[in-house]
Formats: structure tokens, sequence, C-alpha cells
């Protein structure tokens, strides 16, 4: 099938009722200035100075959730504001102008969730630049390459990927072909609730609900390598946190490319010690070039018995929590639209319960990833938690809801049913006719499933946050929720102890490195999801302390990427974006909405 023919049969606006459909990439009704206007816009943004539209502020621009000017969280909020004007292209948001010049994916959702509070508008548009570059089957890209930027100032670079030769690419823009986090769902929702009016006079929902749902059916039916309902990463890149020590063992049966047939631009921008070492990278690059040079296939190489690359795949409890968040979004989204939202919500527990039978190790008191290239064995574990049948037992409610629900219909979403089913049939044709199958969501043909026996690859016996940030769902098992809160506050986190905020990686481990990128240093979208997670599940005291000291850390270092956990010492860039978006979050309606 041409890459045309699929594109228009998986993401066909046609869809969309009469008059409503508009094409993701279509600049709101009032766009926001370019970066040009960055100073100006900042200064609209501070709190005290919002303006009508007269005065060239978008009209869409909230002003409830704004701290007092004057106030230290009022200077906090306008430095936050500026960061995000800085940062703005006229389309998206960088995370920063030097060292990652292009739109990331994630990166994207955490600033969206953060810029309803200045410009729903714009918050929607960052969401809907990204998914005008999702490829036919489903897949959102991790990188959106902004032609304007010069090849050698990222690595990899658009060259590399050469996503216009993949079928199931867009021609334009250029893409990576790997994935990042699913939080797309919950951004979009987020932005909806922050301007509901907003949102249905420009269609946001009706045309980003297809988009989002074949993104989530392309994770379920096409990465679900270990054949147990739960998606698999096929590259580090892809789980978010680049070098964890998560990755060390299954990264190590990968032959690192050479080092002279790249060249590492992200050196240019930072300290080598902050930065994941030439060992790592070497086998990025190299997992990287195989799975383009297979086309972006993600059925298994030949023998592999795994999908992408045929080296890496590894079930990630953060990956799949993501997910499982989006899904409960999606049927928030759905229920908005006048369909039906228990189906949704039914796959989000299903997932809950495969992500708790599959990941969650009793003795660790936290989740932990699965390597699923390892040999099987008797060395493989079997979760202590499952009972005998192999499923974990989901309380009807072990927590606050996710999310701030909304009525079933809201203005101006007619016609939405007529989205939800025209989406769902074309997006299963689409599927079916890429895969030669018609798989359910999170089943799969592959073999080992939970229902099929245990799985024998082992869990990876490393302590990453990845483990910790399932803490974000509802419906846990009450052991579970105990089992995260001991750990988050215990030896390996240190919340409430010697770490200021939560750490990347186990403080007690021999390979805890406290500035290194993901080996150590506390980055602030995930202790911005710990944070919810605690007030979810009545820890409240404890959120508010997190939330405080975010915070700070973000005023204190200028909004850095990353930071020292003990000390709050920046590292990486300054002036980072998601660090912004989620200041103004937390700042907003004090850190409790939702």
């Amino acid at each position: 099938m041409s890459r045309t023919t699929t594109s228009r049969s998986l993401l066909n606006d046609d869809s969309l009722p009469a008059g409503r459909a508009v094409s993701p990439g279509q600049p709101p009704p009032t766009a926001p200035a370019t970066t040009s206007g960055s100073a100006r816009i900042a200064s609209n943004f501070a709190p005290g100075a919002l303006r009508d539209a007269a005065s060239g502020v978008p009209s869409d621009v909230t002003s409830g959730a704004v701290p007092g000017a004057g106030t230290a969280a009022g200077r906090l909020w306008a430095g936050a504001a500026e960061v995000l004007a800085e940062n703005w292209t006229g389309t998206s948001t960088v995370p920063s102008r030097g060292l990652y010049p292009h739109q990331w994916s994630w990166d994207s959702a955490f600033i969206a969730i953060g810029l309803r509070h200045l410009s729903p508008l714009r918050a929607q548009r960052e969401l809907e630049t990204l998914f005008a570059a999702q490829w036919a089957d489903g897949r959102v890209p991790h990188i959106v390459f902004n032609p304007s930027v010069p090849l050698d100032a990222y690595f990899p670079s658009p060259d590399f990927w050469r996503s216009s030769s993949a079928d199931a690419a867009p021609g334009a823009p250029e893409t990576s072909g790997i994935v990042q986090p699913p939080v797309h769902a919950l951004a979009t929702w987020l932005v909806h609730r922050a301007a509901p009016g907003v949102s249905a006079s420009r269609g946001f929902l009706e045309r980003m609900y297809p988009r989002l749902a074949a993104w989530h059916r392309y994770l379920l039916e096409c990465r679900d390598l270990g054949g147990g309902g739960l998606v698999s990463v096929v590259h580090p890149w892809e789980q978010g946190m680049d070098n964890s020590p998560n990755w060390d063992s299954p990264l190590s049966r990968v032959e690192p490319a050479e080092a002279r047939s790249y060249r590492r631009a992200d050196l240019d921008h930072g300290a080598p010690e902050d930065r994941p070492t030439d060992l790592d990278y070497g086998r990025y690059v190299r997992l990287a070039a195989e799975y383009r040079d297979r086309g972006y296939a993600d059925d298994a190489a030949p023998g592999s018995g795994l999908g992408g690359g045929g080296l890496f795949a590894v079930e990630d409890p953060a990956f799949n929590a993501l997910l499982i968040a989006s899904e409960y979004a999606l049927a928030e989204i759905a229920g908005v639209l006048g369909g039906a939202p228990g189906p949704r919500r039914e796959r989000a527990r299903r997932l809950t319960r495969a992500l708790v039978t599959r990941l969650w190790d009793r003795d660790a008191g936290m989740f932990l990833c699965r390597d699923l290239g390892a040999e099987p064995g008797p060395a493989g574990h079997t979760p202590e938690a499952t009972t005998a049948a192999g499923h974990v037992p989901v309380p009807a409610q072990a927590g606050e809801p996710l999310l701030e629900t909304a009525p079933a219909r809201e203005a101006g979403t007619e016609g939405g049913a007529a989205v939800l089913a025209a989406a769902e049939t074309v997006l299963r044709g689409a599927v079916r006719s890429r895969t030669g199958s018609a798989r359910e969501a999170g089943g799969g043909t592959r073999p080992a499933g939970p229902e099929q026996g245990v799985d024998r690859r082992p869990l990876v016996r490393e302590h990453g946050v990845s483990g910790l940030v399932p803490l974000l769902l509802p419906q846990l098992p009450r052991e579970v929720v105990a089992g995260l809160v001991d750990t988050l506050t215990g030896p390996r986190f240190g919340l409430g102890g010697p770490a200021r905020l939560v750490p990347s990686h186990d403080l007690t481990s021999p390979a805890f490195d406290p500035q290194r990128y993901w080996r150590g240093p506390a980055w602030f979208n995930i202790n911005w999801l710990l944070e919810r997670g605690l007030r979810a599940h009545g820890e409240r005291a404890r959120a508010a302390e997190l939330r405080r000291a975010l915070l700070e850390t973000a005023g204190a270092t200028d909004f850095a990427e990353y930071v020292d956990p003990y000390a709050g010492r920046g590292c990486g860039a300054r002036r980072f974006g998601w660090t912004a978006a989620l200041t103004l979050d937390l700042l907003a309606e004090g850190g409790t909405e939702e």
C-alpha cells in the first residue's frame, strides 16, 4: 500500500462531521506571536499584566490561576512564561534553544500541560503540530525536525533517520522513526479542560481523538513483543530515560557503532560528565541504525524473538503506566464526544492488571523492567504478588480518580459519536491492512502471556524511578500503593529524607551518579508525575512538600533540565521547556486541580 493511501485511510479527516474537518497542522483562530515577540508575550503573561486581545495577547489567555504580582510565586510564574515564550518557534516549543532545537514528543505533551494556563490555544497548537507528523501506522515520532535548523546542530539528524524513505512516514516534515512515552491523550484532556469552550469551537477533541486512538492502537497491536499485554520499547530513547542503569544489561548485547561514523553534537552544549558515555552513545546509534535499516518494522527479526532492531526489547513500567493514564483520558474524551467511555476504562484496567502481574516485585517494593532479549530459564522471576491463576485482583477503589470527569457532552460536540464510530472503524481497517491481521489491542498472538503461563524472561534487577511512576494510576492494589510509597520515602529514593527531589535511580546503587543524566539526577517531569500520584492516593502532605521543593528548585536553577537530587544543583540545559511548563502547572490552583 502506498504511503498516500495508508495515510488517508488511517488518519482521514473525512471522518469528522461535515463542516468541522480541520487538518491537525492548521493554525488556531488566534495564533500566538513567534519568538521575535517573546519578550512582549512573556511580559503580557506576567502576573497583573494580563490584557485583552486588543493588546496583542491571545484572547484565550487564562487569568484565574495567576499568582499575585510582586510575590515570589508571581516572579516564578513570570520567569516560566518567559522561558516558554523564548522557546516558541511559531508552531511548537523546543525543549531548549541550544541542545534540543527541534520538537520532541513527550516534551511537547508536558509543555502543553503548562501552556494551558497561559494560552489554551497555543497548548492546542503544540499538540496539533506534533500529531501533524504522525506516521500512517499510528506511531508518533519522538522528534519532528525543523527544516530551518542546520543538519549539524543535532545528531542524529534527519539524514540519519531517513524517515521520508519509510513507507509509513509522512513525506514532510522529516522525523525520527522511534517513539516516546504516550503522555499525549492525558495532555490533550487537560488542555481541553482548561478552556472547554475554546476547544469545542475549534473541534480540538474531534480532530485529536482519531489520531490519539491510532497512536494507542499502534502501541498495543505492534509493540506487545512479550505477548503479555504490555508495550515494549525497542530503544532506550523511546522510554525517555536514555542512559538509565535499567538498560545496562539489555544494552550489553549491542555492539556499539564505530565512533568515526558519527559526531556527538550534544557535547557542544553540555559537560561530558553530565551526558551519556561514548560507549552508551555508540550502542544507541547502532540500535537506531539497525531499526532504520529494517524499515522501522516491528515484526520480530528472523530468529531473534524480538521486534525492533532485534537486540533490545524491554517492558518498562513508566511507559506502560503513562499509556494507562492516557487510556483513562481517552475514555473521558470519548464521553465528551458522545461515545461510550466504558470500553477504554476497561482497557485501562486490563492493562493495569497486566502491569502488576508482569512487572510488580513485592520484595523490591516497586515495579521492575522485563528484559525480553534475555535468555529465559529458572532465573526468570515469578512475581510474588500474583495469585495462583497468574492475576492480581485490582480493587474497585484504591485511589482517587486520575482525571476530572466532564459531562457526557459539552457545547459544540454534536456529531461526536459519529467521529468515534468512524475513527474506530477506519483505524481497525488500516491496522488490519498493514499487518495482515486484526489482533485485539493488548492481546496479540505472541506466546507467554499471563494467561499462558509464567514468563521466565528475567526482570532487570536495577531500581530506577521508572518503577515508581505507576503510582500515578488509580485502582492499584492497596499493597502495591503502600509498597511504592514506602520505597519512595525509603533509603533507595530518600523523599522526605536526604533527597531534595526524587532521584532517577536508587541512591544506594553502585550505578548511581548524581549528575549524569538519567543515572541519578532528579527530573522535573518525573517528580511532577509522582506529586500527582502521591496526591491521588491521599499522601497530600508528602505531595505538598514535593511541590514546594520542585518550585524552589526550578526558580533557583533557572529552570534547569535536571538537578543533583541532594543539593538541587542544576545540570544540563537551563531555561528548559518542560521545567518551566510544569512549574506553571504546580503554581496554578496551588497544584490541586484535576
